[in-house]
This record gives C-alpha cells, sequence and structure tokens, in this order.
C-alpha cells in the first residue's frame, strides 16, 4: 500500500497511535478499519474492559464544550463586578484576566473541531489561539508578581484594620460603661446635693449606692472627737449597731487613707465586719475608700471632732454574699467619684451652716444695731427737741436782758455804771454766741444742717467782716488789713451766712489772742494748676467748670499755738491758748464749728505757727461757684443797709406787737418806742385782728402765737401787699423749717431774738426800705 504524507493526511488523536487520514479519500473508512485491524491482529493485545474509542472522544468533546462555555462566562461575571465596584483599584488587572481566561475558552473551544476531519485553517487558528494563551498568560503571571506584594499589604492593612475595629469596640465599650458610670455618678450627685443637711447627705449617700451597685451593706465610719478611733455613724441595712468603734492607725485603715483610691480589703477586717455572723457563708468582696471631711470646724456629729485639720471618714462596701460577683473597674471608679462628691457635698453643708449662723449673728447684731440706731435717733429728737426749747426759752430772758441794757446804754450812767451795762451785755452777747454754737454743732452732728447756697457780694462779706472787728481792735490797738485779690469775683454762689461765720470766727480769733501789732486778711483764688499743693489725705480738690476754689488767710502777731497743741485746735470745748490770754472769753467752739462749715463747703481748714509768742496763721479754702448772671441778687433775702444810711428817728411810726408773755411784750414795745415809734401790744390773735389796720406800718409777731394763721387772715383782709402791714416774725428758733414756713405762708420776714437797740433800728430801716427781711439762720 503506498504511503501517504502527511499533508495529505489529517491527524486524529486517538489511542493507541496516531492514524493518518487522507482527507478526500473516498475509501477512508475502510482504510481505517483495515488499520485497526492489522494493529490488533499484530500486536496480539486483550481488548480492554474500558469504553469504546467513540465513547471517549465524546466525553472529550462534551467536557471542552462546557470548559469553553465556564471560560466565556467568567470575564462576563468578571466585567459585571468591575462595572459595580468603583472603588477597586486593579481593573486593568482584571481585564488582562479576562483577555486570558477568554483566550483558554477560544483555545477549548476550537479544540472541538480537531475531534474530526478538519482544515489546516482550523490547525492555524487553533495554533493561533494557543500562541495568544501564551503570551497573555505569561503576561498575567507576570504582571501577578507585582501585584501579589499589594495585595499581601492590602491583606495587612486589612489585619490592622480589624485589629483597630476591634480595639474601637472595647473603647466604645469602655465609653458606654464611662457613660454608665457617669450616669450613676450624676443621679447619685443630684440626690446628694439635692439637700445641704450632712445626716441627709450620707444617709442618702449610703442608699443611692446599695441601690445602683446592688450591695449588701454599705456604712460610714467617723473619727470621734479624740481622733484616734473611727466609730460607726451610719450603716446601710443597720445590721450593726451603731456606735461601734475601731482604732483608727490599724494597717488596713492607714493603708486606705494613704491612697485616694478604692482598695479591696479582707471581708475578716474590723471594719469590715459589717453583719453578724450565723451559719455558714462566703462574704462577698469589701472594698474601702476615704471620705475627706472639709471645713471640720463646727462639724460634730455623733461627738465629730472640731478640728480644722484635714481628717478623713471611711466607707466601707460590700458584694452580696455566696455570689461569685466581683467588683469592676467601672464600680470603684463610681465609688471614689461618689467619695469626693460625698465631700464636697459635706463641705458645702459645712459653709452652709456656717454661713446660716453668721446669719442669724449678723441678724441679731442688725436687731441690736437697728434698736441702737432708734434710741440713739430718739436721743437725737430728745437732744433736739431740749436744744430748741431751751433755745426759745434762754433766747426769750436773753431778748430781755440785752434790749433793756441797750436802752439802758443809750441813757446817762455814770462811768462805773456805763461799765457794769456793758458788761451786761458782752457777757449776754458772748451768752447768745454760745447758744448759736452749741445749736450749729449739733445740727452739724446729726447732719441736719444743710448749706443754703445763693448768689451773694464776696466782696460786702470781707467788708462787713472787717467793719464787725474793727472796733474791737481799735481797742486794743491792732490794724486790721484787708487784701482782696483781683482775680476774686465780686459775686459768688455759696452759703453767705456759714462763709460770714467761717470768716469772723477765725478772725475775731486773732483779734481774741492778740494784745499788738497787727492783723492781716487776705483773699485769693486757687488757680487750677495750683491745686495739687494743697492736696493731702483728707483734702482732694478737683477743679469743675463753673466753680473755683477760694482761698483765706488770716495772720496775726498774737501768742501763738505750740505744736503738742496743733492736734487740738478743731476739737470741740478745747482751748488751746495760755490762761492768760483766755480774759476775752470763748466756749472753744468755733475752730470745731468752722471746721464743719468747711468741710461742707467742699474745703479744708487748717493753721500753722512757729511757736508760743510768734503769732500763727489760719488758713482755710472753700469751694464757692460763679453766678449765672454776674449781679443776681440773693432773693426774697434783701441786703445789708450800710451804717451811714440808717434811719435812725422812726418817729410816728405806728407798729403792733403782738406776743403771750408780758415780758417780751415790754420789752420789744421799750425797743420800739424808744426809737420814736407808736407802738400797741395784744396778748392773743383775735385780739391782733380787731387792732390791726391800715394805719399799722409793721406788726410783729411772736412765733409761737400761730404766725402762720395770722399772717394768712391779715393778707386776706387787706389784699394789696403795698396798701397792707408788714407782718414779721420775731423768733428764738434757729431751725431752718421755722423761716421756710414763714416764706411759705406770706410773712415778710423772720428776726431772731435777741434783739438789741442797734438790730432793731437796722430791722425797721431795711423793712421800710425794701418791704422784706429774712434774717440768715
Amino acid at each position: 500500500m503506498t504511503p501517504l504524507s502527511e499533508e495529505e493526511f489529517g491527524i486524529y488523536d486517538l489511542d493507541p497511535s496516531p492514524i493518518y487520514v487522507k482527507r478526500d479519500d473516498l475509501g477512508l473508512k475502510a482504510e481505517l478499519a483495515m488499520a485497526q485491524s492489522f494493529i490488533m491482529e499484530s500486536c496480539n493485545c486483550i481488548e480492554p474492559q474500558w469504553p469504546a474509542d467513540e465513547l471517549l472522544m465524546k466525553y472529550q468533546y462534551i467536557s471542552d464544550f462546557f470548559i469553553a462555555l465556564a471560560y466565556f462566562s467568567i470575564p462576563l461575571e468578571l466585567i459585571y463586578f468591575v462595572k459595580k465596584s468603583a472603588v477597586f483599584p486593579y481593573r486593568w488587572v482584571l481585564v488582562q484576566f479576562g483577555a486570558f481566561i477568554v483566550l483558554c475558552g477560544a483555545t477549548h473551544l476550537i479544540n472541538l473541531w480537531t475531534f474530526t476531519m478538519h482544515s489546516r485553517t482550523v490547525a492555524v487558528v487553533m495554533t493561533t489561539a494557543k500562541v495568544l494563551t501564551a503570551a497573555v498568560s505569561c503576561a498575567t503571571a507576570l504582571m501577578l508578581v507585582h501585584i501579589i506584594p499589594d495585595l499581601l499589604s492590602v491583606k495587612t492593612r486589612e489585619l490592622f484594620l480589624k485589629n483597630k475595629a476591634a480595639e474601637l469596640d472595647r473603647e466604645m465599650g469602655l465609653i458606654r460603661t464611662q457613660e454608665e458610670t457617669g450616669r450613676h455618678v450624676r443621679m447619685l450627685t443630684h440626690e446628694i446635693r439635692s439637700t445641704l443637711d450632712r445626716h441627709t447627705i450620707l444617709r442618702t449617700t449610703l442608699v443611692e449606692l446599695g441601690r445602683t451597685l446592688a450591695l449588701e451593706e454599705c456604712a460610714l465610719w467617723m473619727p470621734t472627737r479624740t481622733g484616734l478611733e473611727l466609730q460607726l455613724s451610719y450603716t446601710l441595712r443597720q445590721q450593726n449597731p451603731v456606735g461601734y468603734t475601731v482604732p483608727i492607725h490599724l494597717p488596713v485603715i492607714n493603708q486606705v487613707f494613704g491612697s485616694n483610691r478604692a482598695l479591696k480589703i479582707s471581708p475578716n477586717s474590723p471594719v469590715a465586719r459589717l453583719r453578724p455572723i450565723s451559719g455558714k457563708y462566703v462574704p462577698g468582696e469589701v472594698v474601702a475608700v476615704r471620705v475627706p471631711l472639709l471645713h471640720l470646724s463646727n462639724f460634730q456629729i455623733n461627738d465629730w471632732p472640731e478640728l480644722s485639720t484635714k481628717r478623713y471618714a471611711l466607707m466601707v462596701l460590700m458584694l452580696p454574699s455566696n455570689s461569685a460577683r466581683q467588683w469592676h473597674v467601672h464600680e470603684l471608679e463610681l465609688v471614689e467619684v461618689v467619695a469626693d462628691q460625698v465631700a464636697v457635698a459635706l463641705s458645702h453643708a459645712a459653709i452652709l451652716e456656717e454661713s446660716m449662723r453668721a446669719r442669724d449673728l449678723l441678724f441679731e447684731q442688725n436687731v441690736a444695731l437697728d434698736l441702737a440706731r432708734r434710741e440713739a435717733e430718739t436721743a437725737i429728737r430728745a437732744r433736739n427737741d431740749f436744744l430748741a426749747v431751751m433755745n426759745h426759752e434762754m433766747r426769750t430772758p436773753m431778748h430781755a436782758i440785752i434790749a433793756l441794757s441797750s436802752l439802758l446804754q443809750e441813757t446817762e450812767l455814770t462811768p462805773e455804771q456805763r461799765l457794769m451795762v456793758e458788761t451786761i451785755l458782752k457777757s449776754s452777747n458772748l451768752l447768745a454766741t454760745l447758744i448759736n454754737d452749741v445749736l450749729d454743732l449739733s445740727r452739724l452732728e446729726d447732719g441736719s444742717l444743710q448749706l443754703e447756697k445763693g448768689t451773694f457780694n464776696l466782696h460786702s462779706v470781707f467788708k462787713e467782716v472787717l467793719n464787725l472787728i474793727k472796733p474791737v481792735a481799735s481797742v486794743k490797738k491792732l490794724l486790721v488789713t484787708l487784701n482782696i485779690a483781683s482775680d476774686v469775683p465780686v459775686y459768688a454762689v455759696g452759703d453767705e451766712k456759714r462763709l460770714m461765720q467761717t470768716i469772723l470766727n477765725v478772725s475775731g480769733n486773732a483779734v481774741k489772742f492778740s494784745k499788738e501789732g497787727s492783723i492781716s486778711m487776705a483773699a485769693s483764688v486757687i488757680k487750677p494748676e495750683s491745686l495739687r499743693e494743697y492736696r493731702t489725705a483728707e483734702f482732694f480738690p478737683v477743679p469743675s467748670e463753673g466753680q473755683f476754689y477760694l482761698r483765706v488767710q488770716v495772720k496775726d502777731m498774737g501768742s501763738g499755738i505750740s505744736p503738742q497743741d496743733m492736734p487740738k485746735l478743731f476739737t470741740k470745748f478745747t482751748q488751746t491758748q495760755p490762761l492768760a490770754t483766755r480774759n476775752s472769753g470763748g466756749s472753744g467752739l468755733g475752730l470745731a464749728i468752722c471746721k464743719r462749715f468747711v468741710n461742707l463747703m467742699d474745703g479744708s481748714i487748717w493753721v500753722d505757727s512757729d511757736g508760743l509768742g510768734k503769732g500763727c496763721t489760719a488758713s482755710f479754702i472753700v469751694k464757692l461757684g460763679f453766678p449765672e448772671r454776674p449781679y443776681e441778687t440773693k432773693l426774697p433775702f434783701a441786703p445789708k443797709v450800710q451804717g451811714n444810711h440808717i434811719q435812725t428817728n422812726f418817729g410816728g411810726l405806728k407798729v403792733l406787737v403782738m406776743d403771750d408773755n408780758g415780758v417780751g411784750r415790754s420789752v420789744t414795745k421799750g425797743l420800739l418806742m424808744h426809737l420814736g415809734c407808736d407802738v400797741t401790744t395784744v396778748g392773743s390773735s383775735d385780739d391782733c385782728m380787731r387792732t390791726v389796720s391800715l394805719e399799722h406800718k409793721v406788726v410783729f409777731i411772736d412765733v409761737s402765737m400761730d404766725c402762720y394763721e395770722l399772717a394768712s387772715r391779715v393778707r386776706e383782709r387787706f389784699g394789696k401787699r403795698q396798701e397792707r402791714p408788714l407782718v414779721v416774725a420775731l423768733t428764738g428758733n434757729t431751725d431752718k423749717a421755722t423761716k421756710d414756713n414763714c416764706i411759705r405762708f406770706g410773712l415778710d420776714g423772720v428776726i431772731l431774738k435777741p434783739i438789741s437797740v442797734d438790730k432793731m433800728r437796722n430791722v425797721l430801716a431795711e423793712l421800710l426800705e425794701h418791704r422784706v427781711l429774712f434774717e440768715a439762720m
């Protein structure tokens, strides 16, 4: 038989050896059968018990088909995965791997055509698919070499993240435990701090801890008064009697007191024996924690010590017996926090008790002070009432003494008689000055004296003071000079009377205690930039718009003042002059009252002296204001009438005098008659209304005779002010209310007793000229 070449035969992968079949031979099957029978006969083999060759080929065919189907389905699944997984970092690797699988599937699919006779094209395609599969598989294998470390690192990170997640879970569990502990702490704190009573705090602490931690027993040991023992003061179940004591220096107690943590102690320790032993039982775990006792002063309960040093109480907590339960960390932390909260609550309770005791003590003191204040006010009112009564009652006889003495002085007297009368007048005037000083001082001390501010002629005040002291100075042959600086305004706003009284008192002292030489008075305005020079601890002048500081200085060449007497100058009822110079009299109130007046006028007063026999210089500063209008006069008060313009003869002037005191009526009538007046006297307001007429030019009424109603009745009867008589009140009261009432009820003037002939002459002159006169009080 002619052999066939490989190009003319197809290759069949048959067992036991390959058979070459010519593709276009029509007797292919016959030849194939002959070849197989020849092989079988020549090999002399036993036919195997396995399936026929056709069945094996069929199984291979079916397997290749399903392998190809599986290979083609896997890329579809990978494409779906890549499409859905937006964050997968190796998409191109999956694409490459998909291509590899597709080529493998294609290889198995092409292999289906090789089980039968096939053309060269199928062989080429098969070869190409296998070459591509080999190339892609090699590339994939090389790529996996680079990807596997990354995948391993991803796995490592995954394990790290798992560990972190587990750690976070543990931390979250711890946080939840802490939150639970915090909730219990807040609840316990709220219950503990809902009261500030010590007994309630401690009892509530034990009850809430027992309920929250499900304790079998909880107790509090407090230090005794001696501080050498701990006493069982509070228990939860009250199984042991309160009052049981143990030494404070036990090792277990020292161990707990030496730590700020809750410590587990032996259930057999003395402080842990909180229940009577009965039968067999396994005691539960016991912990103890110290409780600081803060602010322990006066903190006594069941013989607690009264100490200010830091001491501790001991809190013991026992878990239920016959149980396997143990203390957890968060439970111990809860106990520690509660112990601190109890310490704070106890300190607050102690502070509250201290404050309540202080409040009660303060209340008692306030009650006592209020009672003392009321008693002082009652005493002040009684004193003022007494002074007012004495003022009025003393001025009434003083009025008679001074008036009659002045009348007697104008009669023909022998020198000896004139000396006696002058002595009486001098003593009476001194007594009147003393009465005024005492009343002023009383009103200054109780704060009832207020400055009467108004616009006045400042230069006239100095000139009037100069005119008042000149007669006395001329008798002593003293030269008195006055120097008013050019910057001193003519008009100022302030209390004219208090300023004049201060200047007159200071200059009067200079005249009083000087035997020879001269006295100089100087007035100037302190410049704002120079105010710093006058600042002291008690005086701090501050410049302000519309106001100025006036400085007055009175220098004499008198007896002087010793340095040790300087501090006594402004003390009431104290005189610092030697006995030889006291013959001029004085009460020792002048400078004391001047200091009060100067303080009211936001000023300061002081005295300088080089010693005894070297004279002294008295200076004071007061705060005055500039008037809104330069030449504004003070109304309703009339200006003083100058001496050379005083009318001396009032012949034919009809005057009506009403006074319920016969002596007062006679004295006032004598003064007026001495001045030439036609005087009518009455003793009641009804007689006054029946007697008064348009012929009477002036009506003098004593304030005690209800002059306010009488003035209203006179004003209603006569109508127009120019035609009705002038109603003037005679009073011995120096309080401001009297003058205010007189002004409010329409009186035309107020005259303060006592009244001399010269004073009455001035009063009548001013009334007739200005039809108003309110004497300053």
